[in-house]
């Protein structure tokens, strides 16, 4: 009996462990919406506290499905990899009806308005899935 139960566990395991590693594709017509940040007053944490708050008021947005913010990783520093920037989002949208819905909605507008003051320098990559 507990052999038989070790085997349904492992078999649970397998056909979960597939299902994600299979649903990591994103579907075509997916934008991901990646966002660099400068801040004016480089090395300033209350200002980056600052943007990481005002950036978190972003995230409720129902229009984003997925949401990643973070720091410059502490990678190998290879020639490709531009660790200048103070703080980064990725947002992904299922589509652009919902990214062009997100630029104007009233949050992101009001967080814009209050925050700008902390960057000298935006760049911002829009990615549209195959």
């Amino acid at each position: 009996m507990k052999f038989l139960l070790l085997l349904l566990f492992l078999v649970i395991g397998f056909v979960g462990g597939y299902a994600q590693a299979s649903s990591k594709k994103l579907k075509a017509g997916v934008v991901v919406h990646t966002v660099y940040f400068w801040l004016k007053n480089k090395g300033n944490q209350q200002d980056l506290e600052a943007l990481y708050r005002g950036v978190k008021t972003l995230i409720p947005i129902k229009e984003i499905q997925t949401a990643y913010v973070g720091t410059p990783a502490d990678t190998k520093d290879r020639p490709v990899i531009d660790g200048s920037y103070d703080l980064s989002i990725t947002w992904v949208f299922k589509n652009t009806k919902d990214q062009d819905a997100y630029q104007i909605h009233p949050i992101h507008l009001k967080f814009v308005e209050e925050n700008s003051h902390l960057w000298e320098r935006v760049i911002v990559y829009d990615a549209l899935s195959k």
